[in-house]
């Protein structure tokens, strides 16, 4: 008779990201995952109608399913968790804490440089719902002490950041955050758990873009919220099943079948970016790279202690600035001109600096000022994919030659 293995706490990574929350099917013996597509399950007599959490059979979808929950323990093995709740997408997964912990006259500290949607949601919609909303550059350690107050229910940051790439110490907020009476939570979606696990750090959440690097294949979206079991347990409850943005189980399987490979892919990818990056670097049409992995990174110390994996995103700048876009949409012939990161081919977009201080972010001028430190006019965000990197470096060579 099939059975599931054993004894996985003691398993390595690759071991997890291909075994953790599967097993054989106990009727066909098939031995991957089954896509189990039906939103209704046939229950005893005794079954309430509201039935939640501590009912261990399947109800409806909205609440569980058999693929959804397979993809839940693996994210929460390869975390380190004791549970998870996967969503219809990373936003959902964001809000669903933010609704879950904060309430009005709530204190919520947020990194200043963050994924555009996020920053959207504290500076339209958590406000309006009487939650005050800090937003201050975490990784001055200085300006997080400064910014907890008594009300501060909740800090939130993001590392590697979007799209500038920089870190912030997940183990000194942490402790920052616990003396102050909050909990952090660290969207780890540029790092994935195979460069750092948030909650070994001292982190309270971990949240996923599953769309990015975990699915790593650019056909499903999904997100992912993981900590506590009670936290998780209440999360289901009440934001996924009221607000209702559940993933679908066909997304679910296709992101647990990325994530068999995650640990090898995210090798691969680091490489790819490593070599890129440094292509980059000597280019004469480029200005500025940012690379964890490089040692001409602001912060390559902490990513050295905080990261196992330098991952795959590659941020540039050129002299043309927002020009340039132009040119690198129309000349890139591998590299693919679009939005989104984390998948096996490669992507690049321009960041407008102009368009995101204006649309996205609410910052004050001083805040303004760092970021475009940082950021100029704008940045490419370079999605490093799997391809050889020599093509790659061949395609960008020929493309920048235009500027």
């Amino acid at each position: 008779m099939p059975h599931a293995p054993r004894r996985l706490e003691q398993a390595g990574l690759q071991t997890l990201a291909i075994h953790a929350g599967e097993a054989p099917d106990p009727v066909t013996g098939a031995s991957a995952p089954n896509l189990v597509m039906s939103t209704t399950f046939v229950v005893d007599g005794e079954t309430a109608f509201a039935s939640g959490s501590d009912k261990e059979q399947f109800v409806y979808a909205r609440h569980s399913n058999p693929t959804v929950q397979q993809l839940e323990q693996k994210l929460a093995a390869l975390e380190g968790a004791e549970a998870g709740v996967a969503f219809g997408s990373g936003m959902a997964a964001i809000a669903a804490l933010m609704l879950l912990t904060l309430r009005s006259g709530d204190h919520v500290v947020m990194t200043d440089v963050a994924y555009m949607g996020a920053a959207e949601l504290m500076k339209d919609y958590l406000p309006a719902l009487g939650v005050r909303v800090s937003r201050v550059n975490t990784a001055d350690l200085e300006a997080v002490r400064a910014a907890l107050t008594p009300a501060t229910k909740l800090v939130h940051i993001e590392t590697p950041a979007n799209p500038i790439l920089r870190l912030t110490d997940i183990a000194a907020v942490a402790e920052l955050a616990h003396a102050a009476g909050a909990r952090l939570s660290v969207d780890s979606t540029y790092a994935t758990p195979v460069a750092t696990r948030p909650l070994a750090l001292g982190a309270d959440f971990v949240i996923h873009s599953l769309t990015k690097y975990l699915g790593g294949h650019g056909d499903a979206l999904g997100g992912a919220l993981l900590g506590p079991a009670a936290e998780m347990t209440a999360a289901r409850d009440k934001t996924l099943v009221h607000f209702g943005g559940v993933l679908s189980p066909f997304n679910a399987w296709l992101i647990l079948r990325g994530l068999a490979t995650l640990p090898l892919r995210m090798r691969a990818h680091a490489e790819n970016a490593w070599h890129v990056a440094r292509f980059l670097e000597t280019h004469p049409k480029v200005t500025r790279v940012f690379y964890p992995g490089l040692p001409s990174h602001p912060q390559h110390a902490l990513a050295g202690r905080q990261m196992r994996n330098f991952s795959g995103m590659v941020t540039f700048q050129t002299a043309a600035g927002p020009r340039a876009a132009r040119v690198l949409s129309e000349r890139l012939e591998i590299i693919h001109y679009a939005v989104s990161l984390g998948h096996h081919r490669s992507l690049v977009f321009f960041i407008d600096t102009a368009d995101l201080l204006a649309n996205s972010y609410a910052l004050d001028p001083a805040q303004s000022e760092s970021y475009r430190a940082y950021a100029g006019d704008g940045v490419f965000r370079f999605s490093v994919g799997l391809e050889d990197p020599e093509d790659l470096c061949r395609d960008l060579d020929q493309a920048l030659a235009a500027l």
